[in-house]
């Protein structure tokens, strides 16, 4: 009976939590009672469990209408800090984020990580994991966790790295990196947990596509929030879908996949030049680039439409790459509408609100979520 009676305590507490959450604007006990139909003597007690225990903070009052002003209530944001990891071939990322993943902190490492064993990675990632911490001057003890996003395919349970071609690493245990950090950790793919971040960005509602545009080509599908793995963990692998029978060589080994046509490296590693570098080139109207970069949209607009023709769902791409496509979008619809017999305007199609921060941001998403499931 006692436990039973402290499960019904959690669970109110946690719903007069998630309202404050959801709520936009101003809140008090007397909407709070209302909204989730509580007596005002069981919301101010739940609410001074949360205020003593750091959660929930008093902001301000109501306009008076003449009686006493009500006291508006809110969550603290940073009660609670996650981290998120971005493992990309050139470079790591950090971003720590708040409870409502607002971006508190981040830093980029230069760093090759291709051809590196997990253990050297591990080594690495741990460092310049407490430089960060020490540099932006982040409360450990308010540390939720730290989740490492890969470039690969993972098993359910998050232990063994089976293929990440750009990283140049195939069948490789993860325990090194659980090892190796002194928090809370977690292993997820870097796609699931950028289109995580961008669906929980978005508001949080319907089903999404989401083609991440990193280093390599990923994706994920969200269907109401959840993330839709497949039977053996390879769902959305949309960088290695061939449209192009016997075309380019992908980094997989295959050849005409759309990874090999629309990756980031086609216009930049593979001419020399950086990403700004090309997209500068491309203002200035040279020829040779912006042919380059008529076949990028050309060749994405087919492996977007194939993904709409699957999903019937909105599409929205991500990345490093997409940082730089804002003035391409509309061309980039004209394309995809030409391949879509159903659709002749493309409206589906949009760019990220995270831009290059979506995979770090998504990775700490992950220690979120489970604190707010668990609230």
């Amino acid at each position: 009976m006692e436990s039973s009676y402290n499960d019904r305590r959690r669970q109110t507490r946690s719903s007069v939590y998630h309202c404050l959450y959801e709520t936009e604007g101003f809140c008090t006990r007397q909407m709070l009672a209302q909204n989730l139909g509580l007596s005002l003597p069981t919301i101010y007690q739940n609410l001074t469990e949360l205020v003593d225990s750091g959660f929930v903070r008093y902001s301000g009052e109501a306009h008076s209408t003449g009686g006493r002003r009500a006291a508006g209530l809110e969550i603290i944001p940073d009660a609670r800090i996650a981290v998120g990891v971005s493992v990309a071939a050139d470079r790591l990322r950090f971003s720590a984020a708040d409870l409502r993943l607002s971006e508190l902190a981040s830093r980029s490492v230069d760093f090759t990580t291709r051809g590196r064993t997990i253990a050297e990675l591990s080594r690495v990632i741990s460092e310049e994991l407490e430089r960060f911490l020490d540099e932006a001057g982040l409360d450990r003890s308010r540390l939720l966790g730290v989740c490492v996003a890969l470039p690969g395919l993972l098993t359910p349970q998050r232990d063994r790295l089976l293929f990440a071609p750009t990283l140049r690493l195939r069948d490789s245990e993860l325990r090194p990196i659980y090892e190796s950090l002194r928090y809370p950790s977690y292993v997820e793919n870097d796609a699931t947990s950028s289109g995580h971040a961008e669906w929980f960005t978005r508001g949080a509602v319907g089903n999404m596509a989401y083609i991440s545009l990193e280093c390599g080509v990923g994706g994920s599908v969200l269907i109401g929030g959840s993330p839709y793995h497949g039977s053996n963990q390879r769902s959305c692998e949309f960088g290695h879908m061939c449209i192009v029978p016997g075309g380019l060589k992908c980094s997989c080994g295959k050849h005409g996949c759309l990874e090999a046509y629309c990756s980031p490296d086609r216009v930049s590693k593979d001419l020399g030049i950086s990403l700004t570098a090309f997209f500068d080139e491309l203002e200035r109207h040279n020829p040779e680039f912006t042919m380059l970069w008529s076949d990028v949209l050309q060749h994405l607009a087919v492996g977007i439409a194939n993904i709409r023709m699957c999903f019937d769902c909105d599409v929205v791409l991500g990345g490093l790459l997409t940082q730089h496509m804002p003035a391409y979008l509309g061309l980039l619809r004209q394309y995809v509408a030409a391949n879509d017999p159903f659709s002749d305007n493309a409206l589906y199609v949009s760019l990220s609100v995270l831009g290059g921060r979506s995979v770090p941001l998504g990775a700490a998403l992950h220690f979120i979520s489970e604190f707010l499931d668990n609230m």
